[in-house]
């Protein structure tokens, strides 16, 4: 889960071979191995959480998870969150190393993985059916919204300030709810957050097609899937809150 990635905040470097620019079959082989990759980050991030839930005990899976999120506990958890993806981006975005693109799109998978935790184990545990539907409603909304990107062409660079000021209220929001409190966190805070999800899978997936370099393809996976990430985390928040209103 990620309100503000590398590309919101960074602009691309004018160096190296815009894969927009590339002949037909390099930019096909970027767009490819871009998509792998996600696939891949997707795939470990299940792999992850399968082997959380069935090899950590309950007892200390539950004890773990109370003390990320009682008190001001969460609100740290969440700032080590962001410090992690920073760096986790940054390595990604590495332009001299192969083996740094990997190590950075595997931590920030392992992150995702952690901060994870609490949500699933609520879901598995009062309604486990929320999250494969969470799953297939996710796939479904970013390979529409992908579609989207694909077939028009269209360039959503201009969505990366709205974002960013998106990003910086529920940002906000989040932070000011956790120090007063104060209850942010219905379904309706959650449509807008999956709302702000969908900008940044338009975004990144417009960046994919116009912007990235050919040797971004292990950044802009990571940053795909960190729109993936967010969009998941809402979409299952909202089927577990109409789940408990049945």
């Amino acid at each position: 889960m990620s309100y503000m990635n590398e590309n919101p905040y960074q602009a691309y470097t004018p160096f190296g071979d815009v894969a927009a620019l590339a002949n037909e079959s390099e930019r096909a082989a970027f767009i490819r191995r871009t998509y792998t990759h996600l696939a891949g980050a997707i795939a470990a991030f299940v792999l992850i959480e399968t082997l959380i839930f069935t090899l950590v005990p309950d007892e200390t899976l539950r004890g773990l998870i109370g003390t990320m999120v009682t008190g001001w506990n969460w609100l740290i958890v969440l700032g080590a969150f962001m410090v992690v993806s920073w760096i986790a981006q940054s390595w990604a975005a590495s332009a001299t190393s192969l083996s740094t693109q990997y190590l950075g799109l595997s931590l920030y998978v392992v992150a995702e993985s952690i901060i994870f935790v609490p949500l699933l184990y609520v879901a598995n545990h009062f309604a486990p059916d929320t999250i494969p539907s969470a799953g297939l409603l996710t796939m479904v909304i970013f390979g529409g919204l992908t579609a989207v990107v694909f077939f028009t062409r269209a360039d959503f660079s201009f969505l990366r300030m709205y974002l960013w000021l998106g990003g910086l209220a529920a940002l906000g929001a989040i932070v000011c709810g956790i120090v007063f409190q104060l209850d942010f966190f219905g379904v309706i805070f959650s449509l807008a957050m999956v709302g702000l999800a969908g900008g940044y899978v338009l975004y990144y997936t417009s960046n994919v097609l116009h912007h990235y370099r050919l040797d971004q393809h292990v950044s802009a996976a990571l940053a795909l899937f960190a729109a993936v990430a967010l969009l998941f985390w809402y979409i299952l928040r909202i089927l577990m809150a109409l789940k408990g209103r049945d």
